[in-house]
């Protein structure tokens, strides 16, 4: 029996940081390459097929033609739209240059904002400043959120963005608490109770907080994770400490039913299934179900 993607949610996917082009000579293809081939073929075939895919952010090493070519080639198959964002280590021309969907707003920015079915509305922004690790967001970009946010305010909204406003605790991933560019948003999104929730990539790490009242998650990579240590690093001192782990990876599937956005995370490789759906547990299911009546 077919399974259909029921028509009272909408399911948003996200992958982050991919960083195609990061060892572009390995043979036959580079580690994040592959990653990717794989995270993206179970969202293809597996049972959640989204209605949209938002690729925020770091969809390349180096903002490069060849390495947004070859990722625009491995997306060209998917059944559903993709909505590509920039992180610090793409550029906007070689986004726009290998999706041509993708409109500048004024000042050349890439963020826009996309209406989905119940209600839901998304908004993309766009966080690069070329040159700098970490997050932008300038007075331009302040005032555009802040129209967005003003012409829908009763509107459910759902935003998505690269870098986390936020210190998560992996000290030579984080911004300075006081960044100009965080105070400038929270001031943006302080009291849009509209806004059910803020969805970042940059740390390579699942993360959960509040960001100015708003929930916040961190959506791990695609490419290989960020090491787990949250003790301070002196930058000084070369400590031997890991940085970047091969765990697997992972993307984020978030739901949303007309009332409520639910995130859920799956991690991507070569799982034993222990058990499914057969004759034997349906008296288990059955029962399950029958404590809702």
């Amino acid at each position: 029996m077919d399974r259909v993607a029921p028509s009272n949610t909408v399911l948003i996917a996200q992958m982050t940081d991919i960083h195609v082009g990061f060892a572009p000579d390995d043979s036959p293809e580079e580690l994040n390459l592959t990653r990717f081939r794989a995270t993206l073929e179970r969202l293809m075939t597996g049972p959640n097929v989204p209605d949209m895919l938002v690729l925020s952010g770091d969809i390349t090493d180096h903002g490069d033609a060849e390495s947004f070519a070859k990722t625009a080639v491995l997306l060209k198959d998917c059944p559903f739209p993709i909505i590509p964002m920039v992180g610090n280590h793409d550029s906007r021309d070689g986004l726009l240059g290998a999706f041509p969907q993708v409109v500048p707003a004024d000042g050349g920015f890439l963020h826009f904002v996309i209406e989905t079915r119940l209600g839901l509305r998304v908004i993309c922004l766009d966080t690069l400043e070329d040159g700098r690790h970490g997050g932008a967001f300038c007075e331009a970009r302040a005032r555009w959120l802040a129209d967005r946010l003003a012409e829908a305010p009763d509107q459910p909204t759902l935003i998505f963005m690269h870098h986390p406003p936020i210190v998560a605790g992996i000290d030579w991933m984080d911004p300075a608490p006081d960044e100009p560019w965080i105070m400038r948003l929270r001031d943006v999104l302080t009291g849009q109770h509209q806004v059910q929730a803020i969805h970042c990539g940059h740390l390579h790490r699942q993360i959960t907080t509040r960001f100015a009242g708003i929930p916040l998650g961190v959506t791990p990579s695609v490419a290989p994770l960020v090491a787990m240590d949250l003790t301070p690093i002196d930058k000084h001192v070369p400590d031997n400490r890991e940085l970047i782990t091969t765990e697997p990876p992972t993307y984020a599937l978030h739901r949303w039913d007309g009332t409520r956005l639910v995130s859920h995370y799956e991690h991507v490789g070569d799982w034993q299934v222990l058990a499914r759906f057969h004759a034997g547990l349906q008296p288990m299911i059955q029962g399950m179900f029958a404590e809702r009546d």
